[in-house]
């Protein structure tokens, strides 16, 4: 699959908003404590990855009813769904100056991940977070993604590459009081 970039202008894989917010005391501590392990911005991506995909637990494998949805809210209470998830390794990537992307599957519904740019090709990632039947890993030579689509039901890869949430997805985390309501309300297309 070839992905596009949603903005030709790499930069805006770098920026700061309301919702990758890098800017943020927390998601700048946070990056810089991986960064004292890391050696180089390929291995600061693999701890960025792993941090979050083992740290802060997806919310509907532990049970957290809260919805999250800024980066630094997903730190700071170490919950979220895939959405949330990947705009926190989002956040943490470009914080080191990483081009990160939001990027899209339509399973049964919309499942959310990152790419990260490196050696001039955008990799997808999925901080989803590993359980019994998925076995995400950060990886260059090759997706190692928590699912691969079902084209036979209907599902698929969206190629385009985000530079900000889509409007779809945004819109029915921050209208959700729950995660038993989010879940009711969750996108199925872009």
């Amino acid at each position: 699959m070839q992905l596009i970039q949603e903005n030709p202008d790499l930069s805006a894989y770098l920026a700061a908003d309301e919702v990758i917010d890098h800017d943020h005391p927390l998601v700048r501590e946070t990056a810089a404590r991986l960064a004292e392990n890391a050696e180089d911005s390929y291995s600061y991506a693999r701890l960025a990855f792993e941090f979050v995909r083992d740290t802060i637990p997806h919310s509907q494998d532990s049970g957290d009813l809260r919805v999250t949805w800024r980066a630094s809210d997903v730190l700071e209470t170490r919950t979220g769904i895939c959405y949330a998830k990947a705009h926190a390794l989002a956040a943490l990537l470009r914080a080191e100056d990483i081009p990160t992307a939001l990027c899209y599957q339509k399973l049964d519904v919309v499942h959310g991940l990152v790419a990260v740019r490196f050696h001039g090709a955008w990799h997808r990632q999925d901080p989803r977070g590993n359980k019994p039947g998925v076995d995400a890993r950060f990886s260059l030579d090759g997706e190692r993604l928590a699912f691969t689509p079902d084209t036979g039901a209907g599902e698929s890869d969206h190629p385009v590459l985000y530079a900000a949430p889509h409007p779809a997805v945004l819109g029915a985390l921050k209208a959700a009081p729950d995660r038993p309501y989010l879940w009711k309300t969750l996108p199925t297309a872009l």
